[in-house]
């Protein structure tokens, strides 16, 4: 087989949606854009609603309708852009909850689905989406009269404990939400990790679910082997790779692997990133190419016919750093031409 394997372990999912459910009384939500973080949302959020999920979160109403083909009716599906013009027949047939962002969307929700359950979506200090304080209070009333089922925040750097920035956007969101009784939500995976008084009515984790950080306890989600297409030997002094990247300073073995950035493994890896055989890291070694990797395997007694870049030895993150990126990158990058293998309760 010349495609990468990539093992989703539902398992491990499930078992960190239940770890991050026990750290605090809220209900836990899943979020669930971006095709599941790469590992296919359908899959995961029917994972997580056996696991005891009932509201899911997604980007854009386009990625709502999958994840509601894929759990039937019944569980909440929140719409993070909120109403979009066009969205309204996508809304209605597939029973969406979008969190409403600016006055418009209010305004052009309230035209064309009156009846329709939304949220909204507040700025408590991040300045990316949601009404801001002014727009809130201007719209509070209108819309509490109508079938508001949630108001929610997002923190900037819940990721830091130590930021002013988290405990700045608590006192805000509060402020703004005095009151309100519909349920209240402020936290990610980060916002869980900072206690009990960033929970409020409703978490709602994203990366942990799929063993990133900050969750550094999580189990890992993914392993991804790929297949050692071939094995040269190179003397001193020759190079590995386009540009020449890499110019061996001793006598070298070097394994041939097929994946490439058009598989989501970023050029930045090059002569950075490490591939495991077994438990032995082997570094890349020259530039990653479209299809292929090239790796140093010169101090293994023996080359295996695969090569991880994820697994129990090195997760998301570890990689990520290694490609001077974020492990929410390497995810959703993870390419279509993986051979894909789920192991853990399907049904």
């Amino acid at each position: 087989m010349g495609t990468g394997i990539l093992t989703i372990d539902l398992d491990a999912l499930t078992a960190n949606w239940r770890a991050l459910d026990a750290m605090s009384a809220a209900e836990t939500a899943a979020v669930v854009k971006a095709d599941g973080y790469g590992l296919g949302s359908g899959l995961v959020a029917r994972a997580l609603a056996r696991a005891g999920a009932r509201r899911f979160f997604v980007a854009v109403a386009e990625e709502g309708i999958a994840v509601r083909k894929a759990l039937g009716p019944g569980p909440e599906i929140n719409v993070f852009s909120g109403h979009m013009a066009g969205d309204a027949q996508l809304l209605r047939d597939h029973a969406l909850t979008p969190m409403l962002n600016s006055p418009e969307q209010a305004a052009r929700h309230r035209a064309a689905l009156p009846d329709h359950a939304y949220g909204v979506q507040l700025d408590s200090g991040m300045n990316r989406l949601g009404m801001e304080p002014a727009q809130w209070a201007a719209t509070r009333t209108a819309l509490e009269a109508g079938p508001l089922s949630l108001v929610m925040s997002h923190l900037a750097c819940a990721d830091d404990p130590g930021h002013p920035q988290n405990s700045m956007q608590l006192q805000a969101f509060g402020e703004m939400t005095v009151g309100v009784t519909a349920l209240r939500s402020l936290s990610a995976t980060g916002g869980i990790l900072l206690g009990p008084s960033y929970h409020f009515d409703l978490t709602r984790p994203g990366i942990g679910l799929y063993g990133g950080l900050p969750f550094e306890t999580a189990q890992p989600v993914v392993r991804l082997s790929l297949p050692v297409v071939q094995v040269r030997d190179l003397t001193a002094g020759e190079s590995v790779g386009y540009g020449a990247s890499l110019v061996v300073d001793r006598d070298s073995k070097i394994a041939t692997v097929s994946a490439g950035y058009a598989d989501g493994l970023i050029r930045h890896m090059s002569n950075a990133a490490h591939l495991y055989a077994n438990t032995v890291p082997c570094r890349l070694a020259g530039r990653v190419s479209m299809d292929l990797l090239t790796v140093d395997v010169t101090h293994l007694d023996d080359v295996p016919d695969h090569l991880d870049i994820l697994g129990p030895h090195q997760g998301v993150d570890q990689l990520a750093q290694d490609a001077g990126t974020i492990g929410y990158e390497i995810l959703t990058s993870l390419g279509p031409r993986y051979t894909r293998q789920v192991i853990g309760a399907t049904e």
